[in-house]
């Protein structure tokens, strides 16, 4: 799809009165069209910065927005008209990181199962074409999990359910529990790790453990543990980034297979979201699982 706009607000800058006409595009993915010259001014490609003037041209090609997202498939833990809950795989994550992608990811996923539910009942598809909650990469999506963390992950259907459930995380009203196997031992049986955590200047795609960082605390409890692994259960009472994988390394008890933070080498990373219990937007207070993963077996007994 190719468009041509001369009609703008004179003086104001090229990304900002792009973002504007096209709200249902990341601000990120409207820049990268830009740099690849598929957004030009007068035929010729130019800054995200560049003040429009009068009498200028903007020619917008969105072929690089045409293109298939890959389609993936979730399973579904549970659904009802305002939520669903799924148990993510390893390797997806949870939405876009801003420019366009291809990469299928929860969010996209979601989107696309909402609006293939719709299609039996004319309004409501007609709804949701017209719908802009939809617009957004990260519609639906209410927390996240790592790439490389599996197991449970509630979605909004709604905007209503997504306000729901986004406050119930912004308060703390969640109880989250997750099981991860470390390298060693644990000097306690349980306990809680109370220990702040701040970006890493030196790998700023990265956390660590820091006296000016934000206040995290987890809970953790032992359950198995053999000659060189330990599964562990751990309960996160804030949401901070990586928050679980940095106070296992700060505890130099690193998860197997997070290579980021120091584990050893695995086939995957050994973090999984067994348990769920949150408010649903209907009142109901709720508890979901998703089964732990066979191959956590391998390193440790499962009971």
């Amino acid at each position: 799809m190719s468009k041509t706009i001369t009609e703008f607000e004179i003086g104001e800058r090229l990304d900002k009165t792009l973002a504007t006409m096209y709200p249902e595009y990341s601000r990120s993915a409207l820049e990268r069209l830009i740099e690849i010259g598929d957004i030009l001014v007068n035929g010729e490609s130019c800054k995200t910065k560049y003040s429009l003037r009068a009498g200028d041209s903007i020619t917008l090609n969105f072929n690089e927005f045409d293109k298939d997202v890959e389609e993936i498939d979730l399973d579904i833990i549970y659904e009802d008209d305002d939520v669903i809950v799924i148990n993510k795989p390893i390797g997806v994550l949870a939405h876009s990181k801003g420019t366009f992608s291809k990469e299928g990811t929860v969010a996209s996923w979601l989107k696309a199962h909402v609006k293939n539910s719709a299609k039996s009942n004319l309004a409501t598809r007609l709804d949701f074409a017209e719908d802009t909650f939809w617009s957004s990469n990260r519609a639906g999506i209410v927390h996240r999990l790592d790439r490389g963390t599996s197991g449970v992950m509630i979605c909004a259907k709604t905007e209503a359910a997504q306000s729901h459930l986004g406050k119930q995380f912004s308060n703390r009203n969640v109880k989250k529990t997750y099981l991860a196997i470390i390298s060693g031992e644990l000097s306690s049986v349980e306990g809680k790790i109370d220990v702040p955590i701040e970006r890493n200047p030196k790998k700023p795609a990265t956390f660590r453990a820091g006296i000016n960082g934000k206040t995290a605390q987890t809970d953790f409890a032992t359950l198995q543990t053999n000659e060189k692994y330990s599964l562990i259960e751990l309960k996160p009472k804030t949401g901070r980034t990586h928050q679980l994988r940095v106070h296992l390394d700060y505890l130099k008890h690193p998860i197997v297979g997070d290579e980021f933070y120091d584990g050893e080498k695995a086939e995957r990373m050994m973090l999984h979201a067994k348990e769920l219990e949150i408010t649903l937007p209907s009142s109901k207070r709720a508890t979901f699982t998703a089964d732990i993963p066979e191959i956590f077996a391998k390193y440790i007994q499962v009971k």
